[in-house]
Formats: C-alpha cells, sequence, structure tokens
C-alpha cells in the first residue's frame, strides 16, 4: 500500500470551506501521479509516445465531508487486470486528525497506444512494479 499525504486547499472547496465531490479526484490523480514517480520510477512530466493510461471508470463514495485545512491521507492500492491492459487504483482517503474515512473510489486505467489510440499490453517490468 502507498499513501499520499495532502492537505484540502481553498481552491477544493465552496464558501463554506466544505470539499467539492471534484477534489477528492484531484486527491485520487495526486496520489496515483506520486505513486508512478515515486514507486514506479515515472516521471509524471514525461509523455512516452508508445504507452499512455487513459481512465476508462471511476468511482467515489463519500462517507464523511473533508474542510479546508484538513491534512488527509491517501491509501493506493493498484491491481492489474488479467488482461495486462488496464490497472485498478484502489483508493481510500482517511483524514489525519481523527482517523474517519472520508472518501473510498477507484480509478480504472487501460494502457494504450496513442499512436492508433488501441489499448496493449502493458510491459512486463511494468506490471511487476505494480505487483511489488
Amino acid at each position: 500500500m502507498f499513501v499520499n499525504k495532502d492537505t484540502v486547499m481553498v481552491y477544493d472547496t465552496d464558501y463554506q470551506g466544505v470539499a467539492h465531490y471534484a477534489a477528492y479526484y484531484r486527491f485520487f490523480t495526486d496520489a496515483i501521479e506520486n505513486y508512478k514517480k515515486q514507486v514506479l520510477g515515472i516521471d509524471i512530466n514525461a509523455v512516452s509516445n508508445e504507452l499512455w493510461f487513459v481512465v476508462v471508470e471511476s468511482k467515489a463514495q463519500y462517507y464523511k465531508s473533508l474542510h479546508i485545512n484538513d491534512v488527509i491521507s491517501v491509501e493506493l492500492n493498484p491491481v492489474v487486470s488479467d488482461s495486462k491492459k488496464s490497472i485498478t487504483f484502489n483508493l481510500k482517503i482517511k483524514i489525519d486528525k481523527t482517523g474517519e474515512t472520508a472518501t473510498e473510489g477507484y480509478l480504472t486505467m487501460v494502457s494504450i497506444n496513442p499512436k492508433v489510440w488501441k489499448s496493449v499490453e502493458m510491459p512486463q517490468n511494468l506490471i511487476e512494479k505494480f505487483k511489488s
């Protein structure tokens, strides 16, 4: 399990200081990008001409509101599909101060060849990194 720390910022919230639903997807995405960089060694600023990951499905279940300045931990667990063409990132957002789960969800991404916009199997070395 990978854990990404984050803070609810003013731009994540509405006028009452409560996180807008879209902010939770920012927390999900930031956790995935930091996981790619810190664990997989993938430079998030480099775009490959051979392999991209595109989101094909997402879900978020909200249990408790997040508020401005809340410090959170986003827990991430990747699961590679049997086809080796997609990966699902299971995610859970916890409020550090209370330990309560605010949100659970997932993002499923398919690996594609961007030149032809078709799904392709991920390289075996990348699959091994996801599984370790």
